[in-house]
């Protein structure tokens, strides 16, 4: 009985759950269908609400657009008008303006015929006093000629022939009167500027005393004794002065125990004047007749030196067959130097750098050596005779009937001429690498060596320069005069002018003295 009643219960719990969870679906149902027809009917509405809204935002939008337009065109219609008043205002004063300087302009037009007027008048007056002039001329004219004539026959002398007479006596008159004041003139700025000029040196010196490197123009001769200094100098300088006059070159005697220094940018100057200064030396007579002597030997022996060089240089490049004349031609080579490189040892070099290259490539060994030989040997006599150093050696060699090959090898070695054979090609190779090999040149020796000679050069252009040495390392040139065609005063008158081309025509540190030297000598024999 027990267990029929508690199972009745357990069905009974499960209908009840059962009825319970139908009716709750039942209810879930309902309720979203209820929900979901409020939704759509919020839904209509709000749709329908927000297309309410929209026309009504459309229409008021076109409302305040036209309204907008409206003031806007109000404003644009005001805005115009506005400047079109100011635009009439301006164009008004602007006329006005224009009016006022019409009236101006035709007031000094007025007054301008007016001023014409009078200067037409006075034109006319000017006119005939011009004409009274030009009639006092004629009278003058007749007056002077009458008295010219008077004159001519009373001096016996044409106008032509005493004008010419005045005014030559004029010129020297002015010469000489010239030359004195530009004495006077210097004398008294050198009194003036020496003090200041030692100042000047004392500081510059104390500031900075740095040591200098002697380039190569100088030569050191050694002395027995400090006493053959004064022997050297001579009786107030008479024996110094001889020996630069003769050679060209200066000697400097300083503190310096037992040594002279020669200084000279011409190293065949230099030499004579070594040579000779040592042979003076050892032989102790030294005097001005002695000393023209003994410079004369040593030019003699220079020149052989120079003989004998040339030669060494052929024997040494196996080049033979050349003109004697052209041996010593180079080996003045030997005393020619370019951005401080030996010409002659170059051109040696130049020689057996082309004959290497011709015998690796088998042709002409002996033209290749030959014209790398001469094709620096215009720069023997390049400051003799015009021209470039290519030029001039080309017709150096073509004087002394040297091959055609080695003369266009010599045209076409720096690019003149185009070279048109495999020697000329070897040879400008050559001489490109010797000269661009490490320490075979310095730039500063050449251009040192160039101004010295442009300064002689400049020198020797002037009427009656007998010759000229640039020495003091170009600071200094002396000129020496032909007495019978240069005077005392003119020579003053000369070194201004040189010194005025030189400024002109040169550029250079510091400054150069110019020494024109005018000496009379009178030579007589007693047989």
């Amino acid at each position: 009985m027990f267990e029929i009643t508690d199972g009745l219960q357990i069905a009974v719990l499960v209908g009840v759950v059962i009825v319970a969870i139908i009716g709750m679906f039942l209810a879930f149902r309902y309720g979203y269908s209820y929900r979901r027809k409020v939704a759509e009917i919020k839904i209509n509405s709000a749709e329908e609400e927000a297309k309410r809204i929209i026309e009504n935002a459309k229409s008021k939008a076109v409302k305040d657009a036209e309204n907008t337009k409206k003031e806007k065109l109000l404003e644009a219609k005001e805005e115009i008008h506005k400047e079109r008043n100011e635009l009439d205002k301006e164009i008004k004063e602007r006329r006005n303006e224009l009016q006022r300087q019409e009236r101006r302009v035709q007031q000094k037009e007025d007054a301008i015929d007016k001023k014409t007027q009078v200067l037409e008048k006075k034109e006319e007056q000017v006119q005939n006093k011009l004409a009274e002039v030009d009639e006092l001329k004629e009278e003058v004219e007749k007056v002077k000629k009458l008295q010219m004539s008077q004159l001519e026959k009373v001096a016996e002398l044409s106008v032509a022939e005493a004008k010419d007479l005045l005014l030559k006596q004029v010129e020297i008159d002015a010469r000489h009167d010239a030359a004195v004041l530009m004495k006077s003139i210097e004398d008294q700025a050198k009194e003036e500027a020496e003090a200041k000029a030692k100042n000047i040196i004392t500081g510059a010196i104390q500031r900075c005393a740095a040591d200098h490197v002697t380039e190569t123009t100088v030569s050191v001769v050694q002395l027995p004794n400090d006493e053959m200094k004064g022997r050297i100098i001579g009786r107030e300088g008479r024996n110094i002065r001889s020996i630069e006059t003769l050679t060209g070159v200066d000697l400097i005697i300083d503190d310096t125990p037992e040594a002279v220094i020669l200084s000279s940018f011409d190293p065949v100057r230099r030499e004579i004047a070594r040579l000779s200064l040592e042979k003076l030396i050892v032989d102790g007579r030294i005097h001005p007749g002695r000393i023209e002597e003994t410079v004369e030997k040593s030019r003699k022996e220079v020149e052989a030196i120079i003989k004998q060089e040339g030669e060494q240089a052929t024997f040494d490049t196996g080049v033979h067959g050349l003109h004697p004349e052209l041996i010593k031609i180079l080996g003045r080579l030997k005393y020619r130097t370019s951005y401080g490189q030996n010409v002659l040892k170059h051109s040696i070099e130049v020689a057996h750098l082309a004959g290497l290259m011709a015998a690796e490539l088998g042709t002409d060994v002996a033209l290749a050596k030959r014209a790398g030989l001469l094709h620096d040997i215009g720069k023997a006599i390049d400051h003799e005779v015009e021209g470039s150093h290519v030029t001039i050696g080309a017709d150096v060699a073509r004087k002394y009937k040297e091959n055609e090959k080695v003369i266009h090898a010599i045209m076409a070695h720096h690019g003149d001429v185009e070279p048109n054979s495999l020697a000329a090609c070897l040879v400008q190779a050559a001489d490109t690498i010797s000269a661009a090999r490490t320490g075979a040149r310095r730039e500063n020796i050449e251009s040192y060596i160039k101004r010295l000679q442009a300064l002689e050069e400049i020198a020797n252009s002037f009427n009656g320069v007998e010759k000229s040495f640039a020495i003091q390392a170009g600071r200094e040139v002396r000129i020496m005069v032909k007495p019978d065609k240069v005077n005392d005063d003119e020579t003053i008158l000369l070194a201004k002018d040189i010194v005025k081309k030189i400024e002109s025509s040169m550029e250079y540190p510091g400054q150069i003295k110019v020494n024109v030297i005018r000496e009379l000598r009178t030579v007589e024999y007693a047989k």
